[in-house]
């Protein structure tokens, strides 16, 4: 009998479109754990809450492998921190789900805290190990330092609450696993380090001049950021950095992809191109919006740099998809880039909030063609071994070590 897995992505759907203000690395994470899992022979239902009754309530994923949207609260996009109330709806709707479709979990899979509140109560129901991966920590965002992104008592208490009682933890560095340690009382032998993936069938790399043809770009300098536009991503940092290089005489243009399509009223992109506007970057920078991930390998082969100018990030798997398709990454010396970033020879890393040290970094790689091929090529290389097959198999030998039935599915296949 083939493991079942009970994956937990409370807040958000695997399947949203990628860029938005609650979609990002952990909607990839989900989505491709899942399907390579099932590829594997693990069946996997991924539990996430309904945010359009229109949307169907099952989508297939693979062939063991599906999406479930339960009703918890409003089915309507909802801020994190009021989701919280409606976890109990969540776990009774997990548990009917079950007892209606008459299937036994073998574990529990939480992602982010939200899911790690309903893995506990799940865990508690029937019986079965939890394991959980938190994506980022409140006290490590917090410690960070950016004022409109702190996080609140609830969610650091309910962290630890979650790292007390999970049976395992995944940790995405040893950074993310020291901050486990030290911020939140981790017992370390039950925190295990495997890094994040890349599909490096669909992120590869190919011909600049193509890509930039098919995306309709014009030539010169081109500098591209993907991501969530938010206080912590440090898009202004880098906004900043393209004037510096503009005033300097290098005629670098920036493509912004994230965010939403057309341009909001208010809320914090519609600060970010204001200052864009205010900077007298209207020429220079493009807010493409989100992009579908074929697209967006596109974007990384014609980019010259693709830069990272966070706060804080605990992996940084958008580094991992430039390098996978030979672009070149300059990213802030903070988190867990500075493990997914090897300074100087997958990328550079710079210290964060600092334009200038960003704009010198940039300039400097944009000027030396051969720094270039030698950190698209050894960044190539570093992609190759963080494979999603590579992840699900180090997951399963946790699993393995949890419940009976996964251990058949954990004996290295990955080469």
């Amino acid at each position: 009998m083939s493991l079942r897995v009970a994956m937990l992505s409370v807040h958000t759907c695997p399947l949203a479109a990628l860029g938005g203000k609650e979609t990002g690395g952990m909607n990839v994470y989900v989505r491709e754990l899942a399907r390579e899992l099932s590829r594997m022979g693990a069946a996997v239902d991924v539990f996430t809450r309904s945010q359009n009754p229109a949307i169907p309530r099952v989508v297939r994923l693979a062939e063991r492998a599906r999406v479930i949207h339960l009703p918890a609260g409003p089915q309507a996009p909802m801020a994190r921190e009021r989701v919280h109330a409606h976890l109990d709806e969540f776990v009774d709707g997990v548990e009917a789900w079950r007892l209606t479709d008459g299937v036994e979990y073998d574990l529990v899979h939480g992602n982010y805290w939200l899911s790690g509140v309903v893995g506990l109560a799940l865990r508690a129901r029937w019986g079965v190990p939890l394991v959980q991966m938190f994506h980022t920590l409140a006290a490590l965002k917090n410690g960070a330092g950016v004022a409109a992104e702190r996080e609140p008592a609830l969610r650091l208490v309910e962290e630890r609450r979650i790292v007390a009682a999970a049976d395992r933890l995944v940790a995405a560095n040893a950074i993310e696993r020291n901050g486990l340690v030290t911020a939140c009382g981790a017992d370390s032998a039950r925190v295990a380090v495997i890094p994040c993936g890349v599909d490096t069938d669909l992120f590869t790399t190919g011909d600049p001049a193509a890509a930039r043809a098919a995306l309709g770009l014009d030539p010169g300098p081109l500098l591209l950021y993907v991501g969530r536009i938010a206080p912590i991503k440090g898009l202004e940092t880098l906004l900043d950095a393209v004037g510096c290089l503009r005033s300097a005489g290098t005629p670098a243009r920036l493509a912004v992809i994230g965010g939403e399509t057309d341009e909001p009223t208010d809320g914090h992109e519609a600060d970010v191109r204001r200052r864009a506007a205010g900077l007298g970057l209207g020429d220079a920078v493009t807010f493409v919006g989100a992009q579908p991930q074929e697209r967006l390998r596109d974007w990384y082969v014609a980019s010259d740099v693709t830069v990272l100018p966070s706060y804080y990030e605990s992996f940084g798997m958008v580094a991992l998809e430039a390098m996978a398709c030979g672009s070149p990454v300059v990213a802030s010396r903070v988190g867990g880039l500075q493990s997914t970033v090897r300074d100087g020879a997958t990328g550079l890393l710079v210290p964060e909030g600092d334009p200038c040290a960003l704009a010198e970094t940039i300039t400097r790689v944009l000027g030396d063609g051969a720094l270039r091929w030698r950190l698209g090529r050894e960044g190539q290389r570093w992609a190759a071994q963080h494979r999603w097959p590579c992840v699900a198999e180090a997951i399963c030998r946790e699993y393995a070590s949890l419940a009976e039935g996964a251990a058949d599915l954990a004996m290295g296949r990955c080469v």
